[in-house]
């Protein structure tokens, strides 16, 4: 028996290592994200609060940039956001799309509706942290415009994507739910509004 461990469990030992450091990393940002601790979420901050090196955090995300855009992504897995979207848009009928966009999307916001308020505040005043926010915005954008082409040409229009994108926006879900509500309970609103807007413009867009 050879001495050595064979080399492909010698691997999937590191790569089980790295994962359980890139956990201790996201989960060190996402509370310095969140105002526990000292720091303000930098490459040096994160890793001292994870108990890394700080080359240990740029090995594993090269920028301060990729770490904040792995820390909205691992949310955003968290929150089961890909997963939901992924059934929506699997419905056969159009509302049936819109719905589930919408319920997705208010499930999301209510996962971590502290953290994201927060978040977005931060972003106002930091340009990366802001630069990667507008970029899940673009991702929520994109969504919003993939629900119109399930619709027909007609609702294929920039105005449209810009309605049903502020629509679904967490300032929305947050203002519409108020302090007491909680956001999913807010969805119905919004579907309601979706709704009633985009069938004013199938009235308005037929011939005279």
């Amino acid at each position: 028996m050879s001495p050595h461990p064979p080399r492909s469990y010698r691997l999937g030992r590191r790569q089980t290592a790295i994962a359980r450091t890139r956990t201790k990393v996201l989960r060190a940002a996402r509370e310095l994200l969140a105002g526990k601790g000292d720091g303000e979420c930098t490459l040096d901050d994160v890793a001292r609060r994870a108990g890394v090196t700080r080359m240990t955090v740029y090995n594993q995300f090269k920028s301060r940039r990729g770490l904040l855009e792995a820390v909205f992504d691992s949310f955003a897995q968290g929150g089961e956001l890909p997963q939901r979207l992924g059934a929506a848009f699997s419905r056969g009928n159009p509302d049936e799309v819109l719905a589930g966009v919408i319920d997705a999307f208010a499930s999301f916001w209510a996962a971590g509706r502290k953290w994201i308020r927060r978040v977005r505040a931060l972003g106002v005043l930091d340009p990366e942290l802001g630069e990667a926010i507008e970029a899940r915005n673009d991702r929520r954008r994109r969504a919003m415009r993939a629900v119109l082409e399930r619709m027909g040409p007609r609702y294929e229009q920039a105005e449209l994507v810009g309605v049903l994108y502020a629509l679904t926006s967490f300032e929305t879900f947050d203002t519409l739910a108020g302090p007491r509500a909680r956001l999913e309970d807010a969805a119905s609103v919004v579907l309601q509004l979706a709704r009633a807007y985009l069938k004013e413009v199938q009235r308005s867009s037929r011939p005279r």
